[in-house]
């Protein structure tokens, strides 16, 4: 069966990028929708769901973090967004509001394309397998194959693809320390880069909400100058 296209939505007040980038997506068999502003992003989400969202964050009007803001209160689709070489700290806000990853402008086609495509790998849903891939820890139930985190009592815990994907990576090596190095490479399948903190910053958001709901039990530690660690027993379970 042939498999429907991806749709990727462009968020960018550039009219030349706009082009660009939609046009090169389109010959590597994306959908394509293109939009300058947020309102205009709002038009193209009432007549259908991207698959990801490209966003840039120095638009007019509604800024791109605003913006980043609301779709993640809203859904979990992955969003990808570009940035200024100087604007780090827009890109830690950015990522820590939601935000998957991130490229900065100028930015090579390659590169983008395959940011995008980690992205979509990500957070496709996993075949179903006879054996699932359920593993409970402290309070909590990751079940790796259908993407969900829940606790013990059944309520679902809402994580972004890149938050469930750093997930895994504990419950699959618990009470082990995990560099940043190590984590960028099985989460991004790219090449670490000494000076990105995308690791930095979903590990404090996945800290966060596992806190909230298991308050005081410390269940990622910071090891210093080593990277993290899960610090409670995991065990398969049915």
């Amino acid at each position: 069966m042939e498999q429907k296209a991806k749709t990727i939505l462009v968020v960018d007040d550039d009219p030349e990028i706009r082009r660009l980038v939609g046009d090169f997506l389109g010959r590597e068999g994306f959908m394509v929708e293109l939009a300058e502003d947020g309102q205009e992003m709002d038009r193209v989400l009432e007549r259908l769901v991207p698959d990801l969202v490209v966003l840039d964050l120095m638009l007019p009007g509604e800024d791109g973090l605003s913006i980043c803001r609301r779709l993640r209160a809203t859904g979990d689709m992955p969003i990808l967004m570009l940035t200024a070489k100087g604007d780090e700290t827009d890109r830690v806000v950015g990522l820590e509001i939601g935000a998957d990853d991130y490229v900065v402008k100028p930015f090579g086609s390659r590169e983008l394309l395959a940011r995008i495509r980690a992205l979509l790998r990500r957070s496709a849903p996993r075949p179903v397998r006879a054996m699932t891939r359920r593993f409970a820890f402290d309070r909590f139930i990751a079940d790796l194959d259908a993407r969900q985190l829940m606790t013990e009592t059944g309520e679902f815990v809402s994580l972004t693809s890149a938050e469930f994907e750093l997930l895994s990576c504990f419950v699959i090596r618990p009470r082990r320390v995990l560099s940043r190095d190590q984590i960028l490479d099985w989460t991004h399948g790219r090449s670490a880069d000494p000076f990105d903190r995308t690791v930095d910053i979903l590990v404090s958001r996945l800290r966060k909400k596992l806190d909230a709901l298991s308050p005081g039990c410390n269940l990622i530690n910071t090891i210093r100058n080593g990277g993290y660690l899960l610090t409670v027993p995991v065990r398969q379970v049915p």
